[in-house]
């Protein structure tokens, strides 16, 4: 009969009548009542109240009772943990039964019950059973340590079980050594820190011994763990990939995994001239093909891993290009995954058979894979520039096809190939505009605007085209209005005679009838470059575009490599590392590969030119759509307004302009009586006065040392701070700070290298601020900067650049370039690098402005627990420029009355209130008066970083 019967009773008195049975004489009675017991507790009924009952018939022989008995237990002890403890005993009994099962199942329960004041009981028992004589009980005890770890870490590591653990690993039992590894591993990560798996060759020899012999899930935590292990020499990672390779063979799919993710990690330390290498390439392949014919799910998983391992190594799979071919029956999360996987592995060996396989997918029936198809035709005429001619051809015949979104997905990427293959394939446009009805897209409309903007002199009636575009200008989505404004602009430029009407109709809509910043702004930046100087605008507008990088969605280097580390994990089906997904701290440590052996070192990589190739030749890649930054302006018009032409870095950088601060002269700080015959200029963006004062004096502020105090004690240097992340600049890592010292102010960098390819050819730049900082000179690397090097720069700045307020004040965007991308970061700058020597008013003038400055320009501040006196504080801000005019003592409190200069003129008055407090601390109470009252919060700031550190 089945257990189906425990389950059906409803009686009333049930928990009396199960109370009754449970304190039976009769065996059978006694075992029938407690799986009656588990039958409501598993529904969910509280049986709590049968605690001691059920915790009575624990003294017993029958496994079985047992069983139920500890079930029960572990269910209900953390809600009666006072309750438990009558349990103790018997655990501690069964711990030392002769029947090994009923050992291990005892030191099994105590792992799993939860409950403080229970675990220092079972520390006895667990260390007998991690020395018990059966490998059943030592495997079952090795994970309870782990559990008991999670409970009370500091018991375990007090009562020496983590020792025993580690003594397991030497264990003659497989499984043993499985699970002592599998504990380890999971308290390490708990613990990165802690160095348990401290792994030497003699251990890495008994894991890969024990290796062969454990279960499947036993062989899984032994290959992660040696995933972690860093080899001291190419031979060491040789012999492991050896005794590991055999288990590619395994039929579950999980070892298969683990197993590649070792010999990937491995394989970074073996040289390529090695025939072993190219064995091992070949060996990688059939496992991964086999892992495509299990279901639907499982080959998701296994193609998004493939997905990392054909970017790392495209060799693997070159020849594999078949099982990637799309089925009929297969899901569409599976088909797409294939698709990039087949773009990825296109080249001119087999890209014949690629296209005609692309081809017959762009006829399906599922649209989003229809687009995806197409989409993908486009990628591999970028990709092979060999097949170019015959992907356009192809796209054509799709275009003929009349399918909606088949012709838009079809222009989308035909605007790619006329950006990677310049004046080739332009004959085609014709073809193109006979669509332009039939686009409802924004993307394609975007595109099909590009072409028709780009091509205009080659369109007879572009300006009517791009006129039917304007009626419905404010209905059209951000991507369309930007790409039909700069399409008009460029007819106008090219046609200048009969698009007069149609170039100022857009920017008015552009920027008098939107609400949109961007749309705005841009349509500003054109009407004064139109409006100022036609020929610049020009040399803007219809400058000569980069070219298209290959691959544009290759996984960024050093985040492909931590993800090679995580190969058969969740952080390789999302792509992403476990710090993006897993909450909280625990458990994510950065892992990354081992570096590359001397003798195949080599910077190139299938996807990247070589290092040492210059710049010129190298195709930029262009700059995502988000990047304001880098968006429009990659052109530089000549040094900046307002200041005499330094040698600052517009002059020198014309070639690499990163944030067109040349053009920012023209938003604003113009000077009068410029304009076309036909252009109104639009009004002029506010600049606020006080920062718009004369930036010549600031120039003579940095050179003038001759008044003032010169102190040669340079002001207070904040340590340096990581301000552009590895993981975000393609393995540049870039810290800094700010110093100033004898008037000059300078950017102290290090760059540091994390990528596999040496960088070259840095450059510099700074978008407007509210100081008007800039590069008084280049960025000089002398060297490439080689994997893993790092190198100091100290660069020069100046205060002669162009003035736009940011929020907050102190903030600095700037972009670095080097022969991989240029990245942008923002930092925040402390304001006590701009306070001049010559900040010392005379007491007479302290008066008098003081008294000038309204009342309400006052800020209150209070500095707690300085560690200084009246003199000592004098002392400390004179060596950053801020200056004692006076000082006096009042009812035994001393007052400094103080004054500092900012490099553009505006002057900044206190008052010091010292209290003496305890013998050691003093508070302080500043009073800040200035003209321009936003800059008090960060003066109180710089006062208080200069007095506490």
């Amino acid at each position: 009969m089945t257990d189906s019967k425990y389950f059906t009773t409803t009686k009333k008195g049930e928990i009396f009548e199960l109370k009754a049975e449970l304190n039976s004489d009769k065996k059978e009675k006694k075992k029938e009542a407690v799986k009656k017991v588990i039958a409501s507790m598993t529904v969910g009924k509280d049986v709590s109240a049968l605690f001691p009952d059920v915790v009575n018939c624990m003294q017993t022989d029958n496994l079985e009772l047992k069983k139920l008995v500890y079930l029960y237990l572990m269910n209900y002890a953390k809600s009666q943990p006072d309750m438990a403890i009558m349990a103790v005993n018997t655990f501690v009994k069964d711990c030392e039964d002769p029947n090994p099962l009923i050992r291990a199942l005892a030191v099994r329960t105590m792992g799993c019950i939860r409950v403080d004041k229970i675990t220092e009981y079972l520390c006895e028992p667990l260390r007998k059973c991690l020395k018990d004589e059966d490998p059943y009980v030592r495997k079952t005890a090795a994970v309870c340590v782990a559990k008991l770890h999670d409970i009370n870490a500091q018991l375990v590591e007090d009562q020496g079980f983590l020792d025993t653990l580690k003594d397991l690993i030497s264990d003659s039992n497989p499984m043993v050594v499985a699970n002592a590894v599998a504990a380890l591993s999971e308290i390490a990560e708990s613990h990165p820190s802690s160095n348990l798996l401290d792994l030497n060759p003699q251990s890495i020899n008994k894991l890969l011994t024990a290796l062969n012999e454990c279960t499947e899930w036993g062989q899984i935590f032994i290959l992660d763990c040696l995933a972690n292990y860093t080899p001291k020499d190419d031979r060491e990672a040789q012999s492991i990939c050896e005794r590991v390779t055999p288990r590619l063979s395994h039929a579950n799919s999980a070892v298969v995994l683990s197993a590649v993710k070792v010999l990937m990690k491995f394989m970074e330390m073996l040289s390529k001239d090695l025939d072993y290498y190219g064995t091992l390439l070949k060996k990688l392949a059939p496992p991964l093909v086999t892992l495509l014919s299990a279901e639907p799910e499982l080959q998701y998983v296994a193609l998004r891993n493939i997905n990392l391992i054909v970017q790392k190594r495209p060799e693997i799979l070159k020849h594999e290009m078949k099982v990637f071919f799309v089925k009929y029956n297969d899901p569409i999360y599976v088909k797409l995954e294939k698709l990039d996987i087949m773009i990825r592995l296109a080249s001119q060996a087999n890209i014949a058979q690629v296209l005609a396989e692309l081809k017959e997918y762009a006829t399906e029936v599922d649209v989003d894979f229809v687009r995806k198809a197409v989409r993908a035709i486009g990628r591999c005429a970028i990709k092979v520039e060999q097949s170019a001619e015959r992907c356009v051809s192809t796209l054509l015949d799709l275009i003929q096809t009349k399918v909606n979104y088949v012709v838009q997905e079809a222009i989308v990427v035909i605007k790619d190939i006329f950006r990677k293959y310049p004046n080739k394939y332009e004959s085609v446009i014709a073809t193109l505009c006979e669509n332009l009805d039939s686009l409802d897209e924004p993307e394609a409309r975007a595109a099909m605007i590009w072409i028709v903007g780009e091509y205009a002199e080659r369109i007879d009636n572009a300006d009517e085209l791009l006129e039917s575009f304007l009626e419905g200008f404010h209905d059209e989505s951000t991507q369309v209005q930007l790409q039909l404004l700069t399409a008009i602009v460029k007819l106008f430029l090219k046609k200048p005679t009969e698009t007069q009407e149609l170039v100022q109709q857009v920017l008015s809509l552009a920027t008098q009838d939107s609400d949109n910043p961007d749309l705005r702004d841009r349509g500003y930046i054109y009407w004064r470059l139109l409006s100022t100087d036609p020929v610049a605008a020009k040399e803007v507008v219809l400058a000569e575009k980069p070219l298209i990088s290959e691959e544009t969605d290759l996984i960024e280097p050093t985040l492909l490599d931590e993800l090679i580390c995580y190969i058969g994990t969740l952080a390789s089906v999302y792509h992403k590392p476990p710090s993006a997904f897993v909450e909280g701290g625990r458990g994510v440590v950065h892992k990354s590969l081992p570096p590359r052996t001397a003798s195949s070192e080599s910077t190139e990589s299938p996807e990247t030119a070589p290092a040492g190739a210059p710049s010129g030749e190298q195709p930029d890649v262009i700059p995502t759509q988000g990047d304001l930054l880098g968006d429009l302006l990659n052109l530089d018009l000549g040094p900046p307004v307002g200041g005499p032409p330094l040698a600052t870095s517009s002059v020198q950088m014309g070639a690499v302009d990163l944030l067109g601060g040349g053009l920012d002269s023209l938003m604003g700080d113009e000077p009068e009586g410029i304009g076309g015959p036909n252009f109104v200029a639009p009004p002029a963006a506010a600049v606020p006065s006080n920062l718009g004062t004369s930036m010549g004096s600031g120039l003579s502020d940095l050179f003038d040392l001759t008044s003032g105090v010169g102190t040669l004690s340079g002001s207070y240097v904040a340590p340096k701070a990581v301000w552009l992340p590895a993981m975000k600049a393609k393995g540049l890592e870039i810290s800094g700070t700010f110093t100033r010292q004898v008037g000059s102010i300078s950017m102290d960098l290090q760059l540091t290298n994390k990528a596999l390819q040496v960088m070259t050819d840095f450059a510099i730049q700074f978008n407007r601020n509210s100081f008007g900082l800039a590069p008084a000179a280049p960025l000089q690397v002398h060297a490439p900067l080689s994997p893993n090097q790092t190198v100091e720069i100290s660069l020069p700045l100046n205060t002669v650049g162009s003035v736009m307020k940011m929020e907050p004040l102190n903030n600095l965007q700037v972009a670095v370039k080097n022969n991989i991308d240029v990245f942008y970061f923002s930092t925040l700058y402390p304001l006590h690098i701009l306070f001049v020597e010559d900040g010392k008013m005379d007491r007479q003038m302290f008066l008098a402005t003081w008294k000038d400055i309204p009342n309400e320009n006052e800020a209150q501040f209070q500095i707690r627990d300085c560690p200084l006196n009246a003199e000592a504080v004098s002392s400390r801000l004179q060596s950053s420029n801020i200056f004692t005019v006076a000082k006096r003592n009042v009812e035994g409190q001393d007052m400094l009355y103080q004054s500092l200069k900012l490099t553009n003129g505006i002057w900044v008055l206190a008052e010091l209130r010292i209290q003496p407090g305890n013998p050691s601390f003093t508070d302080l109470e500043l009073s800040l008066k200035c003209r321009a009252p936003e800059v008090s919060q960060h003066v109180y700031q710089a006062y208080e970083t200069i007095l506490k550190n």
